[in-house]
């Protein structure tokens, strides 16, 4: 991946790069900030970001369903349960049945999970968020604006993305597609 932005460079040595350029570069290192981070956070704790938000999830709301999870983070039950499958076999996740209706699953934290999430570092749109809303109120919606248009201009605007920051896809056991999370 490195290698790819020093290809540009050597192609583009001694001449301006166009705006176009720019703007790839650009892009480039916003993909590669994540996925660094998220080899960052791999090595630290061994949860995935989408792990270990829905960890996050739980311990906020003990006893919650799949589809609120689901909702709350925007992933379909199908992924969400494919997490949750691989929490659960590491100890981090008890699925608990309701004794009053046995059709509710509730999702706990193990003691294991408690301590993991504890350790974990912040996930990185954490810190994205953080200086994004301490920018002006225009800032943001031209941000917002920007990167959706771009998005168009990709043929992405229609792919289905939840609002986490890391490379790599899921798969949607739904229908047997990577979904990018």
């Amino acid at each position: 991946m490195n290698g790819f932005i020093r290809h540009l460079s050597k192609m583009f040595k001694g001449s301006v790069m166009q705006k176009y350029e720019e703007l790839l570069v650009s892009l480039r290192k916003v993909i590669r900030a994540i996925d660094l981070y998220s080899k960052k956070l791999s090595k630290e704790s061994g949860l995935t970001t989408p792990q270990l938000i829905v960890l996050k999830e739980i311990d906020q709301h003990r006893g919650y369903m799949v589809k609120d999870i689901a909702q709350s983070i925007n992933l379909s039950s199908a992924t969400v349960t494919s997490i949750l499958d691989r929490l659960e076999a590491r100890s981090y996740v008890i699925r608990e049945r309701s004794v009053t209706d046995k059709r509710k699953v509730g999702l706990y934290l193990t003691e294991q999970g408690k301590a993991v999430i504890k350790d974990a570092p912040r996930p990185l749109q954490a810190h994205f968020i953080d200086r994004f809303e301490k920018l002006q109120d225009w800032e943001q919606t031209q941000l917002v604006s920007t990167m959706q248009r771009i998005a168009s201009m990709m043929d992405a605007e229609n792919l289905d993305a939840s609002p986490m920051l890391e490379v790599g896809a899921i798969l949607n056991t739904e229908n047997n597609t990577a979904r990018v999370v």
